[in-house]
């Protein structure tokens, strides 16, 4: 299988926009919001800033064999003491989990941003916990922290792709 990543263009954004309805559809076995009268789910709060806000926010499409598998929006967080790279949103469609996809992207994406990385899950969602965890696990030869947000109780694990022990 050929993978690619590819930054999503402004006049391309309707892409993520519409593969943010099946993330989101994942979401509601972990969060509680509905779909409108018109079978939507809400906007993605804060998509609009990834074509809007500089060089602070990447927008990626996945891709598997010239198909759509999924997307990812990294952000470039400035004077953070959590890190400089937050892993803000990732998604693979259905077909393409458990297939390496996922894994790969991640590391391509890590290996692309060198420096401190910050990946976080909501708490209910344990097969996302599990998945990074192998993930970074794989690419930092365990050496990752993992803390949870005193309020949320959201897990998210640290590490810095600058000294990854990959054991890919």
């Amino acid at each position: 299988m050929e993978l690619r990543i590819e930054l999503v263009p402004k006049e391309r954004k309707h892409v993520i926009a519409r593969l943010m309805q099946f993330y989101l559809y994942d979401f509601t076995r972990y969060l509680d919001f509905d779909l409108d009268k018109d079978g939507v789910f809400p906007s993605y709060p804060g998509l609009e800033a990834y074509w809007n806000s500089g060089n602070n926010k990447f927008p990626y499409v996945i891709l598997a064999d010239g198909n759509l598998a999924g997307f990812a929006l990294v952000d470039r967080m400035l004077r953070n003491p959590e890190g400089q790279f937050y892993m803000t949103e990732f998604f693979v469609m259905q077909k393409y989990r458990r297939t390496g996809v996922g894994t790969w992207a991640a590391h391509t994406l890590f290996d692309m941003f060198p420096g401190d990385w910050k990946v976080s899950q909501v708490r209910a969602n344990s097969p996302a916990r599990t998945f990074w965890h192998r993930v970074i696990g794989s690419y930092t030869g365990g050496e990752f922290q993992e803390r949870f947000n005193p309020e949320q109780g959201n897990p998210s694990q640290y590490f810095n792709s600058m000294h990854a022990r990959k054991t890919k």
